[in-house]
């Protein structure tokens, strides 16, 4: 069977009725050209399955249409989810994402930085917690006049624009719920230090219990680190008491999934005996049983949002833009599942 011929750029002009250069314009996403236009356009491109080539586009335009992402995330379920966002709008707007791993030593991040400006010559870079927060990076990105957004940092809010949810918020009604639930004896495994998700998810569930009245014993907290091994580890502690909690608040589903683990090893049903609530709504909190009561975190579309803003230009060039436009709140939701339920209490 013949092999089906590859559209060209001279297809979906023909078929959108324009030249090739406004063709060549809305792929580059031209400011100049009108939206009925571009919406035809893209239109066809997809019809067609049109892919431009790179090489190309690079050389008609002062763009690379490669976009630079660095992650640090222990949590590997959450930066899967991310990926697979990135990619998708990556995909739809003809860019290339390049991905790299932060490193411990802060000078061969700092070197990935630079290969990355000086080498692929991104467009722009994403960046993951905790990296969105170091500082290093920062200055590095600014005086290179790389835009970049980053995905809830907890310090120096004006040096870009930034996406997030309002993780203390999220908490708050987390913790409320299972309180509505009848719950007043409830444990919490905080999130890594390093991340101040951590602080305001933790700060969240404190306040809520506080205000309705409930006195957590300490015993009841303990430090994670947004990894399954941290939270199995938190969460033996926790079930070890004599005076047990009814239910868990884990700082992400990781964490919230090792609690699960960890009360079947000690012979406490979940939900029955223990409800356990976790953060993120990544694929795990649907993978393991029983599926896991959560706050959803729109991962996906905080990264489709975040690839959208670096493509748009508008962040082109950060040092004249408004920093009040830099702040970009995306909505959580409670999702309750199998692992919480009324206590018997």
């Amino acid at each position: 069977m013949p092999k089906a011929k590859r559209a060209r750029i001279q297809d979906v002009a023909e078929k959108a009725g324009v030249s090739m250069m406004t063709v060549s314009r809305v792929l580059n996403q031209d400011s100049k050209v009108s939206d009925k236009t571009r919406q035809k356009v893209m239109q066809f491109v997809k019809e067609l399955n049109y892919r431009p080539n790179v090489s190309a586009r690079r050389l008609a335009s002062t763009k690379s249409f490669f976009i630079g992402l660095l992650y640090d995330n222990p949590s590997a379920s959450y930066v899967s989810q991310f990926l697979l966002g990135s990619l998708k709008r990556c995909r739809a707007s003809g860019y290339h994402l390049v991905v790299d791993e932060a490193d411990e030593d802060v000078n061969v991040t700092l070197a990935s930085v630079k290969d990355l400006i000086d080498i692929t010559q991104v467009d722009g870079m994403i960046l993951l917690p905790p990296v969105c927060d170091m500082p290093e990076v920062v200055a590095t990105l600014q005086e290179a006049n790389i835009p970049f957004v980053r995905i809830a940092p907890d310090s120096n809010l004006n040096a870009s624009p930034y996406i997030c949810l309002d993780d203390y918020q999220a908490s708050f009604e987390a913790t409320e719920n299972l309180i509505k639930q009848g719950h007043t004896k409830i444990g919490h495994i905080i999130g890594h230090p390093n991340q101040g998700a951590s602080r305001l998810r933790y700060q969240g569930y404190l306040d809520a219990l506080r205000s309705n009245q409930i006195t957590v014993p300490p015993e009841y907290i303990e430090q994670g680190f947004f990894t399954y091994k941290s939270g199995l580890t938190a969460a033996n502690k926790i079930l070890s008491l004599q005076d047990k909690p009814t239910a868990v608040f884990a700082s992400n589903d990781d964490m919230a999934a090792a609690t699960i683990a960890a009360a079947h090893m000690q012979n406490i049903t979940v939900p029955e005996q223990l409800s356990v609530v976790g953060f993120d709504d990544t694929q795990l909190a649907t993978t393991v049983w029983p599926c896991i009561s959560t706050v959803r975190q729109p991962i996906q579309e905080m990264a489709e949002l975040a690839i959208e803003l670096i493509t748009s230009g508008k962040y082109d060039d950060l040092s004249r833009a408004d920093s009040r436009d830099f702040r970009h709140v995306l909505d959580f939701k409670i999702i309750d599942r199998e692992s919480s339920q009324k206590t018997k209490e």
